[in-house]
């Protein structure tokens, strides 16, 4: 079998070549669609912006399986985009849970005072967070509430003129404004 110059797929195997090219392609447009979905979603792009910040606040939150609840129930309340909200949930997914809620977790030891920060390099230190109990919940709440709060108010304010951008540049893909 030879090699083409550009390819590590066989020449004599047409079908694997394919394959990889309608892979590509599908991953193509499956990209694009979500991108059109995207920019025709109903709604202001206050409302938009406001439901990002809403599924973004919930996200914070150390609460698997309600996040998404939450964060539509939140949109609802203050009038955002329910389907942005359930979007922006995904703040918080496997490859950030740890460090997102380390992190809220040493600004409500920091808000609180007192009490040794922990250190989630070990096992050690996860299995001491994990026997702490309700002071580690008390902590971690109120330090992903603060942390929801703060990354909310940016994510409104950085979201806002980008979805702006977005509807001003492609207007005739915008149905409903």
């Amino acid at each position: 079998m030879t090699l083409t110059p550009n390819s590590s797929c066989p020449v004599d195997d047409p079908p694997r070549q394919i394959a990889a090219k309608m892979s590509q392609t599908q991953w193509q447009r499956r990209f694009r669609y979500l991108y059109l979905r995207f920019i025709r979603l109903q709604g202001s792009p206050e409302q938009l912006a406001r439901g990002m910040a809403s599924g973004v606040f919930s996200g914070c939150f150390p609460l698997f399986g309600l996040q998404m609840i939450i964060g539509i129930a939140v949109a609802t309340a203050l009038r955002g985009n329910r389907i942005m909200a359930a979007a922006s949930t995904w703040i918080s997914n496997p490859f950030t849970y740890l460090p997102l809620f380390a992190f809220n977790y040493q600004v409500g030891a920091w808000l609180l005072g007192g009490g040794a920060m922990m250190d989630f390099s070990d096992l050690e230190g996860l299995k001491g967070w994990m026997d702490m109990g309700t002071e580690v919940s008390v902590r971690l709440m109120l330090g992903s509430t603060v942390v929801g709060l703060v990354l909310a108010l940016l994510s409104y304010q950085l979201g806002l003129p980008l979805i702006r951008r977005i509807r001003h540049r492609r207007p005739s893909l915008t149905r409903f404004r």
